[in-house]
């Protein structure tokens, strides 16, 4: 079991994670030509920035639903594989997006930063019943 300085500790960071990727899906509707440029060729540009937007929006408000948080961690698994390519293209091609300077390295680094999203989500894939903060009425 958690001590309750862990459970607080997850629970702040599950609503860190939460608005932080809700800010980016926002963001995605408000700018999505900076982030249309990383699309890879293979994909419609446009129409995988709303789509991403979308899912980052709908992923972080479920992070916070104690009903489908652990659906939505499975989706922002889900998520973050699937933008990757995205990243990669970008540090490939060294396209600048806005918010993020503009440095090769920077972007080699940012690369391994997905695992760490894919880990934070992960965290919140146990069952709602034994995970606290999904169901427990603290």
């Amino acid at each position: 079991m958690y001590s309750a300085s862990s459970y607080r500790l997850k629970e702040i960071l599950r609503g860190f994670l939460a608005v932080s990727i809700i800010i980016v899906g926002i963001t995605h509707f408000i700018k999505p030509d900076q982030y249309a440029r990383i699309v890879p060729p293979l994909f419609p540009p446009l129409a995988s920035v709303y789509i991403s937007g979308f899912f980052e929006i709908l992923g972080g408000i479920g992070l916070m639903i104690p009903s489908v948080s652990v659906a939505a961690a499975w989706g922002l698994i889900a998520l973050f594989i699937g933008v990757f390519p995205a990243n990669i293209y970008m540090t490939l091609h060294n396209i600048k997006v806005e918010g993020i300077p503009q440095s090769q390295l920077l972007y080699i680094i940012r690369l391994p930063f997905q695992a760490v999203l894919i880990a934070w989500a992960y965290w919140y894939t146990h069952n709602p019943q034994t995970q606290l903060g999904a169901s427990d009425n603290r």
